[in-house]
């Protein structure tokens, strides 16, 4: 469940965890006021599986299997797969 953070004009800020299908806060649980809902700057991401980019979070067998086949991509660019010319919109 998220931290919501939320600003009281008598008590100022405090956090509050909900879930993300909850309402947002109208009332302050202290006090009772007006409560407005902040945009928090810190976002906690995490990235976690068997990698994002082709050096990230790889397993061990992965990268000695990338260093025999070279460049350890998959991916090809196009001018080395292919050797004849597209024709051109003229057809000549």
């Amino acid at each position: 469940m998220p931290t919501y953070e939320y600003y009281c004009e008598k008590c100022g800020r405090f956090e509050e965890l909900q879930r993300m299908s909850d309402e947002p806060l109208s009332r302050c649980p202290t006090c009772g006021g007006p409560v407005r809902r902040l945009i928090s700057r810190n976002v906690g991401i995490v990235f976690k599986g068997s990698g994002f980019y082709t050096t990230d979070n790889r397993s061990s067998d992965y990268k000695e299997k990338a260093k025999k086949d070279g460049n350890g991509s998959s991916w090809s660019s196009p001018s080395s797969t292919s050797s004849s010319k597209a024709p051109d919109a003229a057809g000549a």
